[in-house]
């Protein structure tokens, strides 16, 4: 949860330009189209209202916590970035009612040295078109060019989908379970090497 890291979130490195190479359009399971970007701090509202449209279990699997809404602090945290330390990436589509977040994936610094914690989320109705493992490359390899080159993720033990996802798209080092929490420790995976599923604890 973010609420250490809000408190040194001003700690932060200026904020560079705005990632104008990370944008593009990426086609999914079924043949829709989104569009991918790097966050920017008027996308707030629309993770206020991508939260509001999770299922009880899409958000519990994000946050590992249940919250009708999330705190304001959060919001401006996560919707404000530094671009190069800290960065996220969205997926939208364009609704009758303007844009709409379906997807963000992120990384923020971590308690171990030149490491980075990544998470992400997808909306329920746009899981299993393959929009969480283009988020989840997109992050890697913007985090790589960054000078970023290892990487934890926790995720809950019964998240078996999630798991699969950063098994099959990561070279993992550790792997421990504890207390029904996951801790992942893992590299992009080395091209033309299959992913290794590394130590379990």
């Amino acid at each position: 949860m973010p609420e250490a890291a809000i408190q040194g979130a001003h700690a932060m490195a200026p904020i560079a330009a705005y990632p104008r190479e990370l944008v593009r359009t990426v086609e999914l399971k079924g043949g829709r189209s989104v569009r991918i970007r790097p966050i920017r701090p008027d996308d707030e509202p629309r993770l206020v209202d991508l939260y509001e449209r999770l299922s009880r279990d899409s958000a519990y699997q994000r946050f590992f916590t249940i919250m009708r809404h999330l705190p304001s602090d959060w919001y401006h945290f996560f919707a404000n970035v530094d671009y190069v330390r800290r960065l996220a990436l969205v997926a939208e589509r364009e609704t009758v009612g303007g844009v709409q977040l379906i997807g963000v994936g992120r990384y923020e610094p971590a308690d171990e040295p030149a490491t980075a914690e990544v998470a992400f989320v997808v909306e329920d109705g746009w899981q299993e078109r393959g929009l969480g493992a283009i988020l989840l490359e997109a992050i890697l390899d913007a985090a790589a060019a960054r000078g970023i080159e290892r990487f934890r993720a926790d995720v809950l033990a019964d998240n078996h989908r999630m798991l699969r996802l950063f098994t099959s798209r990561t070279r993992i080092d550790q792997r421990i379970t504890e207390s029904g929490v996951t801790a992942l420790r893992f590299r992009r995976a080395d091209a033309g090497a299959p992913p290794r599923s590394g130590r379990a604890g």
